[in-house]
């Protein structure tokens, strides 16, 4: 599966796509991180998602920190959650 190939009626697929671009162009943002969360899971479902020496899992909550200090906790599960709910998705409509 290409970025180009995700549907649009995959919950988050514009955040997953954005991820899959941001890493690609080697820019390290919360959709970048986000993607490499769930980079087992989405390299099953076909996604071309690279592995990192390091916990994409620990960034993504510093980088949230910076941007939303104390609210950093509520977001990080919040976007857990739309990983997850794509992945769920995704795996309906893979073939």
């Amino acid at each position: 599966m290409r970025v180009n190939e995700i549907s649009d009626a995959l919950p988050g697929a514009d955040f997953i796509r954005e991820g899959l671009r941001d890493i690609a162009a080697g820019v390290e943002s919360v959709p970048a991180l986000l993607v490499l969360v769930g980079a087992p899971r989405l390299r099953e479902l076909g996604l071309d998602v690279p592995d990192t020496p390091y916990f994409p899992e620990d960034r993504l909550y510093a980088k949230l920190t910076e941007s939303h200090g104390d609210g950093a906790h509520s977001q990080y599960n919040a976007l857990i959650r739309t990983l997850v709910s794509f992945e769920r998705a995704a795996e309906c409509v893979s073939p």
